[in-house]
């Protein structure tokens, strides 16, 4: 049913739900596939997106089920809401969407939507996205689909968003035109650049005050809520995407091609581990558990990460 702009779904959860175990080498799990992005939910499960159209919930226990709906294009970024659901950017869509923890998917869609990336919920009870490649914007949607885009020139292809210290949210800026970009709750925009930002993909707000971020160059960087930047180098570092605060006041990020997750202290020391089964992890963020969950991108699978460096990959065999 479509109205204004929205669309009303019912997701239709495939299968029952599956339990899964551990492995020490996954093969792909059913329903699991490329897992992209993951959060933990508003209903202490973690949720993922999958470019294959679905949005995925897995308990701490390794309780899988999948949600599939109509209006699902490649789902990206996705984000605890504050409204006690889970919020998603279809990057092929292009719309954004919005999942209840029963299965019942709303999409919005708006003409100024195009390649939404990354998402977040503000400080102000909306959710705010990113507008990638040639839409380049930044999105704010209200519980109720309504929207509005904020632009600056010289702001090109924004990624990851999340909000910060300082009330307002930051984000990066891709590869064209690499930086970090701020933005306050009344839409004014700041960009921040330095000459060793080299295409940034993720960020989160630290125990420290700054603003943590992934450089695809293979280094890790912060910035303070005056733009002051600094940058970790380390051979072991691999193309990092992901990076989210541990529960023990470090930060803790994927390496999408070194196959394996780091961990960063606030002083810049860091540690790198992997197992078999890690393969192309990507979005990463802290359980209800007070371990570390990641979406196993190429192996179809859920990985877990204890603050001591142990790791356990969930995938299924229905």
């Amino acid at each position: 049913m479509r109205a204004g702009g929205v669309t009303t779904l019912i997701a239709a959860a495939i299968g029952a739900s599956l339990a899964f175990a551990g492995s020490a080498r996954p093969q792909a799990a059913e329903g699991i596939r490329s897992p992209r992005a993951i959060v933990r939910g508003p209903d202490g499960a973690l949720w993922f997106s999958q470019p294959g159209n679905s949005v995925g919930r897995i308990t701490t226990d390794g309780v899988v089920r999948i949600f599939r709906s109509p209006g699902m294009h490649h789902p990206e970024g996705i984000t605890s809401g504050p409204d006690g659901a889970v919020w998603f950017t279809n990057l092929l869509g292009p719309t954004i969407g919005r999942i209840t923890i029963r299965g019942a998917v709303r999409i919005f869609s708006r003409r100024e939507v195009f390649h939404p990336e990354g998402i977040a919920a503000g400080p102000d009870g909306a959710v705010w996205f990113t507008n990638a490649d040639g839409g380049a914007a930044i999105g704010r949607i209200t519980r109720n689909g309504a929207t509005t885009f904020y632009r600056r020139r010289g702001m090109r292809d924004p990624e990851d968003i999340a909000p910060g210290p300082d009330g307002a949210l930051w984000f990066t800026v891709g590869d064209r035109g690499a930086a970090i970009g701020r933005i306050t709750r009344r839409g004014v925009i700041s960009i921040f650049r330095h000459r060793r930002i080299s295409e940034p993909e993720g960020i989160v707000a630290g125990p420290d005050g700054a603003l943590w971020f992934t450089n695809d160059d293979r280094s890790i960087g912060r910035i303070t809520t005056k733009g002051e930047v600094r940058i970790w180098t380390d051979r072991r570092i691999d193309h990092p995407w992901g990076i989210t605060p541990g529960p023990d006041g470090a930060l803790w990020f994927t390496n999408a091609v070194g196959d394996s997750i780091g961990r960063i202290t606030t002083g810049g020391r860091i540690s790198i581990y992997t197992a078999a089964g890690v393969d192309g992890p990507q979005g990463i963020t802290v359980g209800p558990d007070g371990a570390l969950w990641f979406a196993n991108h190429y192996s179809d699978s859920i990985g877990r990460i204890t603050t001591d460096g142990s790791i356990r990959v969930f995938n299924g065999t229905g």
